[in-house]
């Protein structure tokens, strides 16, 4: 009949064993696992710390917006002046009594239509109405003039007559004697009524 105690004494040492080997694998998976996080972990670009600032992306060409070319249309710009209005206009002498104010449009403007207390430039030509003289004239001085409407810097023939008139505009102003210098101005000025052609070049 076998020992009882050494027959113990052998499953312990047979169980040991066992138990020994057991954790020998055990020990190989664990390190296996630990290995294997560990290269994870390296691949793995560390976070930014918080509140660290973080350096803007550089655009592509692909993400750069093409440069703005320009339009082809171009606004509209202002109406061309008349090319009636450069050359200098010939006056004729009046007919009969002249009595009141006479606006006759010549070339009609495209412009806005001038108010009093706006600076004009304007292009001239006086005469006297009786006999068509000229007595003075922009186009020889070669000077546009250049004065404020409607505001008694002017004859009052001029102040009321070019008031209303589209920019842009050549006029004829028939304007009796009391709306001109009078019938003794004195000072080189021309007596009684007179005929003025005008091209209204600026308003502003």
């Amino acid at each position: 009949m076998s020992n009882p105690v050494q027959t113990t004494a052998g499953r312990g040492r047979a169980i040991a064993g066992a138990l020994a080997g057991v954790a020998v694998v055990v020990l190989l998976v664990v390190v296996f696992f630990v290995v294997q996080n560990s290269d994870d972990k390296a691949e793995t670009p560390a976070a930014a710390p918080a509140g660290a600032a973080s350096e803007p992306a550089q655009p592509t060409p692909a993400d750069q917006a093409p440069a703005e070319q320009p339009s082809e249309q171009a606004a509209p710009s202002a109406p061309p002046a008349d090319p009636r209005l450069q050359s200098e206009p010939k006056i004729t002498a009046g007919k009969g009594k002249l009595t009141k104010l006479v606006v006759n449009p010549l070339v009609p403007g495209r412009g806005p239509r001038v108010k009093a207390g706006q600076q004009l430039t304007v292009n001239y030509v006086g005469a006297t109405y009786g006999d068509g003289k000229v007595f003075e004239s922009s186009f020889q001085s070669g000077q546009p003039a250049t004065f404020q409407v409607g505001v008694g810097q002017l004859i009052p023939g001029w102040d009321q007559g070019l008031v209303g008139v589209p920019v842009g505009s050549r006029i004829q102003l028939d304007i009796p004697s009391d709306l001109a210098y009078g019938d003794n101005p004195g000072g080189g000025r021309p007596a009684g009524a007179l005929r003025f052609v005008i091209d209204i070049l600026q308003a502003a």
